[in-house]
């Protein structure tokens, strides 16, 4: 009989930075000071907002997204893994020819690209800019099995993107996210986040499936949801199909 050896623990920091819209210097420069800082408190994997690099649905992604993984944007982040000795998974803009892409990627730690996912279930404002991706992905590691998707993924009819995750084996899936509320909400009277629970936790419970989203704060200053903020609120669910953090 063979003995079963029990996984690693895995370490993870949520970066819920600030992403200015068309602002890829500036916001490339705050991920990769957030990515040494989560290596440093000991996590083996940093999680990053949606399209941090150019903000979801800003219009700068028409004209300055990049290819992965020969763009600045990944390359930058790819160098981030590599000298923190940390698994990076990020949401990033991706050209591809004529084509724009809401793409997220996973890198190891020798800046290696493990995972390019391009979402999926873009919502209808989305369409302008993004492309629709065409398949799902996960990568085996130490730790287990990592699944990674993007924000709206996980609200596809009958949560069908993260049951397929399940299906192909994840035990853990990672999402790069942007949550935004009109600048008037309060979150005192109505806490965000149900909606996100309503996806996650059920298929949560029946794949015994971690799930962490990160999500990205700040205003949003162009698009169709120009005035809205990024409200943050990142998310960790457990296999039990339970609530283990909020961010602020």
């Amino acid at each position: 009989m063979s003995e079963i050896v029990p996984r690693p623990a895995l370490r993870v920091a949520l970066v819920q930075m600030l992403v200015e819209g068309g602002q890829p210097e500036r916001n490339l420069s705050r991920a990769e000071s957030r990515i040494a800082e989560a290596a440093k408190l000991g996590a083996d994997l940093a999680l990053l907002p949606e399209t941090l690099d150019l903000g979801w649905t800003h219009p700068s992604a028409l004209t300055q997204a990049a290819p992965i993984p020969e763009g600045l944007p990944y390359r930058r982040l790819a160098a981030a893994a590599q000298v923190n000795e940390i698994y990076v998974c990020a949401g990033l803009t991706e050209r591809d020819e004529e084509k724009v892409f809401n793409a997220a990627v996973l890198i190891d730690p020798s800046g290696k690209l493990l995972i390019r996912h391009r979402k999926l279930n873009e919502l209808a404002i989305g369409h302008p800019y993004y492309a629709q991706g065409d398949r799902l992905n996960v990568a085996h590691t130490k730790w287990g099995t990592l699944g990674v998707m993007v924000c709206a993924d996980a609200k596809a009819k009958d949560h069908v993107l993260s049951r397929a995750l399940g299906y192909m084996g994840a035990d853990v899936i990672l999402s790069p996210s942007a949550w935004a509320k009109p600048a008037d909400h309060c979150n005192t009277s109505q806490p965000y986040g149900d909606n996100w629970r309503e996806a996650y936790c059920p298929v949560a419970r029946e794949f015994s499936v971690w799930f962490l989203s990160a999500s990205c704060v700040g205003a949003m200053s162009a698009g169709p949801w120009e005035g809205y903020n990024c409200i943050g609120c990142s998310l960790v669910i457990d296999p039990q199909g339970k609530q283990v953090l909020q961010g602020p």
